[in-house]
């Protein structure tokens, strides 16, 4: 319930600051995220933001005036700790003077840097956190900063950013490119891969099944097994394109007592016309639970409800007749919620530990930073 509350209290906020604080237009499509700002790593970066901020209390104007200088001028270097300062004390008005100190820092002589800092994780949480996909998009593709990107949390990252805008084109030509470079000698980064197979739900058209399943099919060959959540978005897919077959397949690897698949496979026999053989599922829940239990294994209205639509298509008294009677079961019991499968398999995603761990500073919860003015991540869509 707390989590719920949070979740409203968060958009509520950056919606209102939105709202009094416009600065680019404002596009309604509401917008839901994906991966939450701690899995994201976004909260660790906020940490340091707010220290260099007190660090910089009454220097920050005197520090962008000189990076200014330094960026126009051949004859200053841009420092690690010049560049790490400028990143965490970013507002959109400098996104411009930061692309141009990294095009800079990324095009000096390797050999004058010493220090093993890592940017590319740390720039795209900052694009993150400023709400600013078309700039992240500009500095990874100048050619100027190749090599500067190449970890799988910045490819994450800025997916998860382009998602949030419903930049589903970009999201594959940027996962194209990740698969190509095969960063620590992967080719299915298991998080990128839950972000394009969330573009291939959210886009819901023939080609982006067909992009999916060609990935799923890559990924079988080459014994990548992925995560239940991709499972999940491509099952949810198919079943969208009235390939219920497909989604019959893509979760066989997936244990049933999970609400998502239990739900899934229901739905997709109940396409395909399978209609007895989904009676079994939706009765096995009926042995489990008791009225007490508060972890229920439920189904969904909407599963029900496609369930008897097969099965009175069937024409068969006694498939009714049982159906019925389980359906009535359930509802007694509690085992039926108003939740969707969309709903739920977009849920944010929530985890333990960030992407990296380069920041060991004490948690500070999200809400308590000011967000600038580009914001907000949650409510609505900047275009």
């Amino acid at each position: 319930m707390s989590i719920i509350v949070n979740s409203l209290a968060r958009s509520s906020f950056y919606a209102n600051i939105r709202l009094i604080t416009p600065y680019r237009g404002v596009h309604v499509t509401q917008v839901r995220n994906l991966y939450s700002p701690a899995a994201l790593g976004i909260d660790n970066f906020l940490q340091t933001r707010k220290r260099a901020k007190e660090q910089f209390t009454s220097y920050a104007e005197k520090f962008r005036t000189k990076m200014n200088e330094f960026v126009s001028s051949q004859d200053n270097m841009i420092f690690t700790e010049d560049l790490k300062n400028m990143i965490h004390l970013a507002e959109p008005t400098d996104l411009k003077l930061i692309l141009s100190m990294i095009q800079k820092f990324n095009s000096q002589n390797s050999e004058l840097r010493f220090g093993s800092y890592v940017f590319g994780p740390v720039v795209m949480r900052m694009f993150h956190f400023l709400d600013a996909p078309k700039e992240a998009l500009e500095c990874y593709y100048d050619p100027k900063n190749d090599g500067f990107f190449d970890q799988q949390v910045s490819y994450h990252i800025l997916l998860d950013l382009l998602y949030n805008h419903e930049m589903y084109d970009e999201m594959y030509k940027i996962f194209d490119r990740l698969q190509q470079k095969q960063i620590n000698m992967s080719k299915f980064p298991k998080y990128s891969v839950v972000m394009i197979l969330a573009a291939c739900y959210k886009q819901n058209t023939p080609k982006s099944l067909q992009y999916a399943s060609k990935l799923w099919s890559e990924m079988a060959s080459a014994g990548s097994v992925p995560v239940r959540r991709a499972c999940a978005f491509f099952a949810a897919l198919a079943l969208k394109q009235g390939a219920p077959h497909i989604a019959m397949e893509s979760i066989s690897s997936q244990k049933q007592h999970y609400v998502t698949v239990r739900n899934i496979k229901t739905m997709a026999l109940a396409d395909m016309g399978r209609v007895e053989d989904t009676l079994p599922i939706l009765r096995s829940v009926l042995d489990i639970d008791s009225p007490s239990q508060k972890d229920k294994h439920t189904y969904f209205e909407e599963t029900i409800q496609r369930v008897r639509k097969a099965v009175e298509k069937s024409k068969n008294k006694d498939v009714q007749k049982a159906f019925e009677d389980i359906a009535k079961a359930l509802k007694d019991r509690g085992l039926i919620e108003n939740k969707t499968l969309d709903q739920l398999i977009t849920t944010e995603i929530e985890r333990q530990k960030p992407l990296d761990t380069s920041s060991r500073l004490p948690r500070v919860p999200y809400q308590q930073f000011n967000r600038p003015q580009l914001g907000p991540r949650y409510k609505k869509k900047i275009v």
